[in-house]
């Protein structure tokens, strides 16, 4: 599932996709995460992704974020 979607983001080009918000800190359109999360859901479903994929990048998404908030956690407790 992970090389496919690398490959899906080679091949189409992370400079190509337009995001939907600015990538400067600050504001951001409440609507941001919703409009991006649509799109990538539409992007790997057009690419041929099933829902059982789409389901399991979600998971792994959690994962990522779930052992960032950690490693932030252990690292302001530790000071």
């Amino acid at each position: 599932m992970a090389r496919r979607w690398m490959a899906c983001c080679l091949n189409f080009g992370v400079a190509d996709m337009a995001l939907p918000f600015d990538p400067s800190p600050g504001l951001r359109d409440p609507r941001a995460l919703t409009i991006l999360a649509k799109t990538i859901h539409r992007e790997l479903r057009s690419s041929g992704y099933s829902e059982k994929d789409v389901v399991a990048l979600a998971g792994e998404l959690l994962g990522v974020v779930t052992t960032e908030m950690r490693s932030n956690r252990e690292t302001t407790t530790e000071v």
